[in-house]
């Protein structure tokens, strides 16, 4: 697949609320048939969160990362899937964990896009499991 310019910068959930939304609720509540009651879990306003931007400015993917060192909510429009957006995403919020003095991160990746994870250095860990009726595993990774 081609790759095109992405870039990725940090985001304020007061500022971006709309826009960060807009991406989760089309993926995972419309797309994945997640529910609403567990996508919004109440963690996003303590969390960091992250925008990918097409070379126009324009929002196709967020994410973002919790004191705990998880990373979650990780979300690509259609479209832009496989040209590089995710892991633009993924990369800075590693970078993001390490300069926050972070010793490791982990989340819970959809079992299908488990690869782009573990082509980033994270390793499985555990069974797979179900979260909102998808499966999942869980994979971390040491910094």
């Amino acid at each position: 697949m081609e790759t095109v310019e992405i870039t990725v910068s940090p985001a304020s959930w007061t500022a971006d609320q709309r826009v960060i939304a807009g991406i989760r609720e089309q993926v995972f509540i419309e797309e994945q048939g997640v529910p609403a009651s567990l996508e919004w879990d109440g963690l996003d306003e303590a969390a960091t969160h992250f925008l990918a931007r097409d070379a126009r400015g324009y929002a196709v993917g967020t994410a973002r990362l919790l004191d705990s060192g998880q990373i979650g909510r990780m979300a690509v429009l259609p479209a832009w899937r496989a040209h590089g957006a995710g892991k633009a995403l993924l990369a800075a919020t590693i970078a993001a964990a390490r300069q926050a003095g972070l010793h490791r991160v982990f989340l819970n990746a959809q079992t299908r896009v488990s690869g782009l994870y573990e082509q980033a250095g994270f390793r499985a860990v555990g069974d797979e499991f179900s979260e909102a009726g998808i499966p999942h595993r869980r994979m971390e990774m040491t910094l």
